[in-house]
């Protein structure tokens, strides 16, 4: 499954972007080839000051969350508890760098509350702001599926509390509870999907003005 999923190409959805199909296209493009280090979870908590959050709090804005979301497979509340377990929830201030640009990650992030912008660098020293993350939005999940690097940066805007997976504790959940497992993973395959969908339509906009 994992590698089937690791075929799908990145393409976040693009916020803001111009009318340009020629500055469109350069925002997607492919970061040069260059050697990257991993960034796990352990170092990147322990750079940005994450903090343990209340676990029952959590536990219980991760279930409130999943139940609200029509992308997911449907669990019991016995299910989501056991789902739970795989996840690490923290506590992040503001102005921290969750996910790095270009590096290479081991885990996803879920927004249980707070606010994240999703930027880009680009080339020229720009940067351009995709999109701003919210409750229930999931991030870094393409570089967990497919140990790729990041395509874009997150930075906590508010403090933000957040349910964290690494590529360990997935597998460990799909050995264990393949079922929970399968559904975590059909709900980022349907994100995905969607997203591949928004650009897809936002790129025929542009061709057609051509």
């Amino acid at each position: 499954m994992k590698r089937l999923l690791a075929r799908i190409k990145r393409a976040p959805t693009p916020a803001g972007a111009g009318d340009d199909a020629g500055f469109f296209s350069s925002i997607y493009q492919d970061p040069p080839d260059q050697p990257l280090a991993l960034t796990s979870w352990r170092e990147r908590a322990t750079q940005i000051g994450a903090q343990p959050a209340d676990r029952k709090r959590g536990v219980e804005m991760f279930a409130a969350l999943w139940g609200a979301d029509r992308h997911v497979v449907a669990l019991s509340g016995d299910e989501l508890q056991r789902m739970s377990h795989y996840l690490e929830f923290v506590q992040v201030p503001v102005d921290q760098e969750v996910i790095g640009q270009d590096e290479l990650g081991d885990y996803m992030a879920i927004v249980l509350e707070g606010t994240l912008s999703v930027d880009r660098s680009q080339p020229w020293g720009g940067k351009t702001r995709l999109a701003e993350a919210h409750a229930g939005d999931m991030l870094g999940e393409m570089s967990l599926l497919d140990a790729g690097a990041r395509f874009s940066s997150c930075l906590t805007l508010t403090p933000c509390t957040l349910a964290v997976v690494d590529a360990k504790r997935l597998d460990e959940m799909i050995n264990r509870e393949p079922r929970l497992g399968v559904a975590l993973l059909a709900s980022l395959s349907r994100r995905l999907s969607l997203r591949l969908r928004q650009v897809s339509a936002r790129l025929s906009a542009l061709l057609s003005q051509n």
